[in-house]
């Protein structure tokens, strides 16, 4: 197999990856940006030049910039109004329950019951649950909006990396 090959082989292979990042930003049982990251870090190694490593760092940056912005309002958020993150594991385990009760559909119906029921149970009232439950789901979707936005612009940058590699080449 020549290099050529080689290298449109693991081109398709990446993009793949790169589905899987960014369903994995939205629904948090598969990895998200790190698999993006790894991949073009992949990418990068085996098509080298300076299209793949400039991609690759664009890229890292703006990996850091999603996780690290994901992380830190979420975290402020939950802590301003008190939230405590063992109700968010809660949630997330009652998602992944829910995904083999009810397929699909069963991860943010689950994830939503189980952070409202641990929420309720942890404050002793089902009304201040209910509020408190609506503050971390909207917390956790400005961080993934964030983060899936950052990671959308990652592939913009990795789909012009590869059209300039392999224009190039």
């Amino acid at each position: 197999m020549d290099s050529l090959t080689v290298q449109i082989i693991v081109t398709v292979l990446v993009a793949l990856a790169y589905i899987v990042g960014l369903v994995g930003i939205i629904v948090p049982v598969l990895p998200g940006t790190i698999t993006l990251v790894i991949a073009t870090l992949i990418w990068a190694i085996v098509a080298g030049g300076w299209t793949s490593w400039v991609a690759f760092g664009i890229i890292l940056v703006l990996g850091a910039i999603g996780m690290t912005t994901s992380y830190v309002l979420t975290g402020r958020t939950l802590h301003k109004a008190e939230v405590p993150m063992w109700p968010i594991y809660v949630g997330i385990a009652s998602g992944i329950v829910g995904i083999f009760v009810i397929p699909f559909l069963g991860l943010p119906i689950g994830f939503v019951i189980g952070l409202y029921v641990a929420e309720a149970l942890r404050q002793k009232d089902w009304r201040k649950g209910l509020s408190s439950a609506w503050i971390a789901i909207k917390a956790l979707g400005l961080g993934i909006m964030i983060e899936f936005s950052l990671a959308m612009l990652a592939t913009i940058v990795f789909a012009i990396a590869v059209v300039v590699h392999f224009v190039a080449a």
